[in-house]
């Protein structure tokens, strides 16, 4: 396209849109990741960003390293549901739903064999909602606004991002300040 070719593309076998579609968990809204970082702290650096992610994640991983990856993977995300899909469209293709502990499990057993594609349940959004929540209750008031007034917020922008944070009235935030000393 650079150098000015016209390019075209043809529908044809793409092992992730296969996987995503035999997989059982939610199509609408997809995270592509391919292979993971070998590199330790690469990875670690992605596991960490995968963490919040609420789309359904797709991964590639080839035999010898999938045990590997589900440990990285169940330790990152915890047990998450996950749909293991191999040898896709090949005389042997197989499509396990499970989890990332029974699929280790099941590899204490016997050896992975083929190409892999694991379909990751993404993060519900009620469960981030609730450790942001969580997050919050733990920090006072003050000390909430104080992290949007850091950030540039002026003090009556604080307190209403503070009160939505907290699922509260503006009013409430500003009772609190009050009686802390802190308006």
């Amino acid at each position: 396209m650079e150098a000015g070719i016209s390019v075209t593309s043809l529908p044809g076998p793409c092992a992730c849109i296969t996987a995503l579609t035999l997989s059982g968990l939610p199509t609408r809204r997809f995270a592509f990741e391919a292979f993971l970082p070998t590199e330790k702290r690469e990875r670690e650096e992605i596991l960490e960003e995968l963490k919040s992610e609420t789309r359904t994640m797709i991964l590639y991983e080839a035999p010898h390293r999938l045990k590997r990856t589900l440990e990285d993977l169940l330790e990152a995300l915890g047990d998450r549901r996950v749909t293991l899909c191999r040898e896709l469209t090949k005389k042997f293709e197989t499509i396990l739903p499970t989890t990332f502990s029974q699929a280790l499990a099941m590899y204490e057993r016997e050896d992975p064999r083929g190409e892999y594609v694991l379909v990751v349940e993404g993060r519900s959004r009620s469960s981030l909602k609730q450790e942001q929540q969580t997050q919050w209750e733990a920090m006072s008031i003050g000390e909430h606004m104080k992290l949007y007034e850091d950030r540039g917020m002026d003090h009556k922008e604080a307190m209403k991002q503070v009160a939505r944070d907290r699922g509260v009235g503006k009013r409430e935030i500003y009772r609190a300040l009050l009686e802390d000393g802190e308006e």
